[in-house]
């Protein structure tokens, strides 16, 4: 699915999944020990929890070299939910040669399925080890694997969405020479652009989701980009992105606008006056964009569409952003600019529920979105925060009432508030 339809919001059951997801990867029951029991005792237990989960990461690593495709797949999937759930970064920075090479092999001999786990265990690991000299060693020696199963027409669609997901995000966490940063540009802008004239016009509808993988890794790449480099971009960019506004799927299209808008905002930051000459022609296609009745659209895809495109015109006519505010425990971060969404939206969608654990406890997170240490907390403090089920019933039913109510005021009117 795409990014640019998931417009970085915060719900409560973001976070009740995220604890499901822990608990599901825990190794022991989480029943706390009786009160006449001692801190040692409880300290012991913590640690045979501890040992009993890092066994089974090594047997899940193991794995990994087996025989059997099935046995394989099942060890990435259960390394895709550990690393996306808990902070395993110590543990793994110990052991990421050997889990490279098992990722490399699953790369180079998986099909299908298996290169597609590979790509996101990959991604994960990345992201657990982060931006220092291991990250960078990991990142350069599969950055050529990567591209490798990118551009390779054969290997299946899910293979390749994930190679550019992966390249992106690797990229963005780990590369420290800017050759990288263009070759890893040049690369996935080499997927997203429009096809060739001796192209078949199915190959952008049978490729719709690679396209956005690869988009989404491009644009996030721009927001780590040199002044110098994006000034080259601007020049040419509008030929490969107008395009895109009149592809048949609406997560392209929105994301080719949600981009569009980037780039704007990342030119005047460089306070680029002539980046896009033909201002009023955009701001017609963007109109048409947010006002398109069509009715061989879904409804769902019109709203959708509507929605993100009146944001998009409105930054671009008159520099306003929505600014947007996501929640995580006791913390919250606010996505006041496009760059910032996009950072977050992309980390999103690698980590899936487990974003809020991360966004508490993983250093590479919180530097990025400035967030300082990991807060340290007492039980007694973490109990105290937390809303009741019957409490979140009734915010949520004075919330729906309000919500009625205004609507209803301006439903007759028909009026664009």
């Amino acid at each position: 699915g795409g990014l640019g339809s998931a417009r970085a919001r915060s719900p409560a059951s973001e976070e009740e999944a995220g604890s499901e997801v822990l608990s599901h990867c825990s190794s022991a029951s989480e029943g706390t020990s009786p009160a006449d029991e001692g801190a040692g005792s409880e300290a012991a237990t913590e640690q045979g929890q501890e040992e009993e989960a890092e066994d089974r990461l090594k047997e899940h690593m193991d794995n990994l070299l087996d025989k059997s495709t099935r046995m394989r797949q099942a060890a990435l999937q259960s390394l895709r939910l550990a690393f996306s759930s808990r902070i395993l970064s110590e543990f793994l920075l110990e052991r990421r040669l050997m889990l490279t090479d098992s990722l490399e092999k699953c790369l180079k001999k998986g099909k299908g399925e298996e290169q597609a786990l590979a790509g996101t265990v990959l991604t994960l690991l990345c992201l657990q080890v982060g931006s220092g000299p291991e990250g960078e060693e990991l990142f350069h020696s599969l950055k050529p694997l990567l591209i490798s199963v990118l551009t390779d027409s054969t290997a299946s669609p899910g293979a390749r969405q994930s190679g550019a997901r992966a390249l992106g995000m690797c990229c963005y966490i780990a590369a420290a020479d800017l050759e990288d940063l263009i070759l890893c540009l040049s690369c996935l802008e080499g997927i997203f652009s429009p096809p060739s004239m001796g192209e078949e016009a199915s190959a952008t509808t049978q490729h719709g989701p690679l396209h956005c993988s690869a988009l989404q890794s491009w644009s996030l790449l721009l927001t780590i980009c040199p002044p110098s480099h994006i000034k080259s971009i601007l020049d040419n960019c509008w030929l490969k992105l107008s395009p895109l506004l009149s592809s048949s799927s609406v997560t392209l299209r929105i994301l080719a606008g949600e981009t569009i808008a980037l780039i704007f905002e990342l030119a005047q930051d460089l306070e680029e006056d002539s980046y896009y000459q033909d201002t009023e022609f955009l701001c017609a296609q963007l109109k048409i964009l947010a006002t398109e009745s069509n009715k061989y659209r879904a409804k769902t895809d019109r709203r959708k569409q509507h929605s993100i495109f009146r944001d998009i015109l409105r930054f671009i006519e008159n520099g306003e952003y929505q600014e947007e505010t996501v929640r995580f425990g006791l913390e919250c971060i606010y996505l006041d600019s496009w760059a910032r969404q996009r950072t977050y939206q992309a980390f999103k969608e690698v980590l899936g529920a487990g974003i809020c654990h991360h966004l508490q406890n993983n250093d590479l997170l919180r530097e990025i979105f400035g967030l300082g240490p990991p807060l340290v907390l007492d039980a007694a403090t973490v109990k105290t925060s937390k809303v009741s089920r019957f409490e979140k019933h009734l915010y949520n039913s004075a919330a729906f009432k309000a919500r009625t109510k205004a609507r209803s005021r301006v439903r007759d009117k028909r009026a664009d508030v």
